[in-house]
């Protein structure tokens, strides 16, 4: 029975990818093209066994062959260069630190995704839109899921109206609910919730009450 193939990845990628075949020349992943990707033993750092994931970064050996390597730091660098605060980038969850989340950035950067950044539960290998928060001294790039200044309130609201209408149509979250349940509940900082909501009130989308918000009949975020 032929096996459903993995989305493609290409040359020059970091892919999270699952090893099909182990023999004496190394392991063999699906990368979705016609052929099984060599990870030699050389680039291994450590023996993959079938069935597994890994990460890797895939380039052209000097025969001009595609290979993959799980040494991630010969090809992603610690410094940025080219981006700027607010830029949307590709994002390739690497691991957990005390921090956060490392990623690579663009195929190319490590960056950081703080752990109070985060909206949403993320495993490795995802691939997923994240933007540069702030480019930092040292050249370093802290990350986060959401987008820079207005469009970052727009999508905010969307959570709130969405969480709105799953809920029934009223939530009992508002400017005195504690920060943490805000989080827990939308995935949100308190301070990005009460701008939204703000914004939210303002194009008469919702109604503010003393213990919540709830969504207005028959309003849409388009209005």
């Amino acid at each position: 029975m032929r096996r459903a193939r993995e989305p493609k990845a290409s040359v020059g990628e970091v892919a999270y990818l699952p090893v099909v075949t182990v023999n004496d020349t190394g392991a063999f992943l699906d990368w979705g093209q016609p052929s099984d990707l060599l990870l030699p033993y050389g680039e291994q750092r450590f023996r993959p066994s079938v069935g597994k994931r890994v990460l890797v970064r895939i380039y052209e050996d000097q025969q001009g062959r595609p290979v993959a390597s799980q040494k991630l730091e010969r090809f992603v660098a610690d410094e940025a260069e080219g981006l700027s605060a607010g830029d949307e980038v590709t994002l390739v969850v690497a691991e957990q630190t005390d921090l956060g989340l490392k990623a690579v950035v663009n195929h190319r950067f490590w960056g950081l995704l703080y752990r109070d950044d985060l909206t949403r539960p993320l495993r490795r290998g995802q691939r997923l839109t994240g933007y540069v928060k702030r480019w930092r001294d040292d050249g370093r790039l802290d990350l986060s899921l959401l987008p820079p200044g207005e469009a970052r309130l727009d999508v905010v609201g969307e959570t709130v109206l969405k969480a709105l209408r799953e809920s029934g149509g009223y939530l009992p979250l508002g400017d005195k609910s504690d920060a943490a349940e805000i989080k827990t509940r939308l995935g949100v900082s308190k301070n990005a919730f009460k701008q939204a909501i703000g914004r939210l009130y303002k194009r008469q989308l919702i109604t503010l009450e003393p213990t919540g918000i709830r969504l207005v009949p028959g309003a849409s975020a388009g209005d």
